[in-house]
Parts: structure tokens; C-alpha cells; sequence
């Protein structure tokens, strides 16, 4: 499980529409211009949130971009999930890719492993919204510590 980029730019400019929602649009040059970032991958990054309704769009000289959500129903897995298509991959699964597929599936007990990985990530990130990570970082760990994961 190695996220890319795309999901740290992504979750640092829903983190900056959560903390600028007295804004009824925010362009893609001023998250760029704010963040440091490329206009163009930006662009892409937005995009993938919106097909994944976590922002809408506005086109026009007063568009942009806005949440679709209050910043507590965004979770942290439905980022994740719009812009990686999942929060792990165990490859052992031939419907994850094609590629990359393992061949002793009926031999390994790592399966169950892969699969409880997944529904603990799943879990945790399903119980983290945006809301709560639009919040100084001291805040953001002691609400983290007190949320219950299972095993």
C-alpha cells in the first residue's frame, strides 16, 4: 500500500476548500498559487474528486471549485477511493490487475492477511472525515487516539 501524489495533493486541496468554505468557489490557480502546485495537475486531481462527487464545478470568470459535501460526510477512504480506486490492493485478487497476478492462490495463507488489511484501512478511513483534518495537527492526533479500530 503506497499512495501516490495524486492522493497527498488531493486531500492537502480538499483540507484547503474545507478551511476556505466562507468562499462560494475556489479556482484551481489560487490551490496552486496557495500550495505550490502544478495548475495542470491540479486540474487532473480535481477532476478525478469531482467524478468521484466530492467537489462540484463552476465554469466561468467566478467559477471553480467547491466541496459537493459538508467537510464532516467527506471521509478519508472516499478520497482514497476517487483517486487511487481503492485503499489496498492484495494482487492475489484477479479483478485488481491483469498484470500482476498471483498463481498460487489456492496454496497461501497471506489471502486472509491482505484481506483484513484492507477492511482494518477501510474501517479506519471510513471514521476520519475532512472536517476533522481541516484541524491543527495537535487536535487531528488526539482525535485520531481516540478512535477505536478492531482487529
Amino acid at each position: 500500500m503506497r499512495y501516490t501524489t495524486k492522493t497527498e495533493y488531493g486531500l492537502i486541496c480538499m483540507v484547503y476548500m474545507a478551511k476556505h468554505q466562507e468562499k462560494e468557489w475556489i479556482s484551481i490557480k489560487e490551490i496552486a498559487t496557495e500550495e505550490n502546485y502544478s495548475v495542470s495537475y491540479i486540474e487532473k486531481i480535481l477532476q478525478a474528486l469531482r467524478q468521484g462527487n466530492l467537489v462540484t464545478s463552476q465554469q466561468g470568470n467566478h467559477g471553480g471549485y467547491a466541496l459537493a459535501k459538508r467537510p464532516s460526510e467527506i471521509t478519508l477512504r472516499q478520497i482514497i477511493d476517487a483517486l487511487e480506486g481503492g485503499t489496498f490492493d492484495a494482487f492475489c485478487e484477479p479483478q485488481v490487475r491483469e498484470d500482476i497476478v498471483c498463481n498460487h492462490i489456492c496454496m497461501c495463507g497471506a489471502k486472509p492477511i491482505w484481506k483484513k488489511t484492507k477492511e482494518i484501512l477501510d474501517h479506519f478511513y471510513d471514521s476520519i472525515n475532512l472536517e476533522m483534518l481541516a484541524k491543527p495537527q495537535a487536535e487531528v492526533q488526539n482525535l485520531i487516539a481516540l478512535t477505536k479500530t478492531s482487529f
